[in-house]
């Protein structure tokens, strides 16, 4: 492992958000003795992949945000980490923020500087003082990268812009993910049902994300008591962890949905769980891909989402419904029910579809070690 060619990788914390989710699928499929993955992250307490990364041969420099440090000396705390080894490339995934983290890899000296779009929205608002801090951002961007990446077209198109995406100087990496994990499981209901003492006639709703406002588990918790009303038997597991957890809570209980609700917590064994669902409900704000949604098709589980989300998430197994927000939740509900209806797909005809559309994460590997300029021979 002395040997082997390091990437950096800046991301927030190495929970298990998609993002994060993405980098560890790829991370656990290389060959260690060639290729070695670190992270920086921006996180003081230990996060779920911490310990696996260790064990990988990954190191984890935990240092200050940007926002906490300030530019000057984050850039500087940056400097040192990528002077420390002799790293190949530095790959960040922090969006719209990208650019200090290559601008001090670029003052270092490496060569392979990559900025990654992970997202399709700019959160902190539209005032003239905030567009004009978005379009700063940028072009620290368009300066220190060499090369521009996005999760999809309407990523890339947000941070880097439709001229460079139309010029085709950003390369869509594909979310992918390890397919093989969810296929040959076998029955994972009885277990699931038994660990979360939810009745054998209850339908299970599930959703996996982070608990924030992003992910609109507020809107979930207003149709679970939409179906419960419509009569509908259905108990809605949500896996994730997050700062609203505890608002969630003490939403549900306003709402008299409490008892139908299973909070999983941060999972590790997210395609078991995913098996047992009836039904994927993923109403997001916004997404620049979501790759949840793509684990619950992987899974063979009907999914009903925002159509905030790239139509690319769509496997072709006629799994997926995208609903808009403005919709009303009778009409969410509705279309939950319709989608109990869907009859599961077979494994062989879910693998057959990921490998057609270069969601098979271990077909995607080559793509991400031409990135760092590593042949895969």
């Amino acid at each position: 492992m002395a040997d082997a060619k390091r990437i950096l990788h800046i991301v927030s914390a190495m929970n298990r958000g998609g993002t994060e989710t993405l980098l560890m699928n790829i991370y656990r499929n290389l060959d260690k003795t060639q290729v070695q993955f670190d992270f920086v992250t921006h996180r003081e307490e230990k996060c779920d992949y911490d310990d696996e990364i260790t064990n990988l041969g990954g190191e984890i420099y935990k240092i200050p945000s940007l926002g906490s440090a300030g530019p000057i000396n984050y850039i500087k705390e940056l400097k040192r980490i990528t002077s420390s080894k002799r790293y190949i490339a530095v790959h960040s995934h922090t969006d719209y923020q990208s650019g200090f983290p290559i601008l001090a890899a670029k003052l270092t000296g490496i060569n392979k500087r990559i900025s990654h779009s992970h997202s399709n929205q700019w959160t902190k608002g539209n005032s003239f003082k905030e567009k004009l801090t978005l379009k700063i951002l940028r072009k620290i961007i368009k300066y220190s990268a060499t090369d521009y990446c996005a999760c999809s077209l309407e990523a890339g198109q947000f941070l880097f812009g439709s001229k460079l995406v139309d010029q085709g100087n950003v390369h869509i990496l594909k979310n992918g993910i390890d397919v093989s994990k969810f296929l040959n499981l076998g029955e994972c209901t009885t277990s699931v049902r038994r660990e979360f003492n939810i009745p054998l006639g209850s339908n299970i709703i599930g959703h996996v994300g982070s608990l924030s406002h992003i992910k609109n588990q507020e809107f979930i918790l207003k149709i679970l008591r939409q179906l419960l009303n419509e009569g509908l038997d259905v108990t809605l597991i949500l896996v994730g962890k997050g700062q609203l957890r505890d608002y969630l809570e003490n939403e549900a209980k306003r709402l008299n949905v409490y008892k139908n609700i299973r909070f999983a917590g941060s999972r590790g064994d997210i395609p078991r769980l995913m098996k047992a669902f009836d039904i994927f409900l993923f109403p997001s704000i916004f997404e620049g891909f979501g790759i949840a949604p793509i684990e619950a098709q992987c899974a063979g589980v009907p999914c009903v989402v925002s159509d905030v989300l790239p139509k690319t998430t769509d496997m072709g197994l006629g799994l997926m419904k995208y609903v808009s927000l403005d919709d009303s939740i009778k009409n969410w509900a509705k279309e939950i029910k319709k989608a109990l209806e869907i009859n599961k797909p077979e494994d062989k005809t879910v693998n057959n579809n990921f490998s057609k559309l270069g969601f098979n994460i271990l077909e995607n590997i080559p793509e991400w070690l031409s990135l760092y300029g590593i042949n895969n021979d």
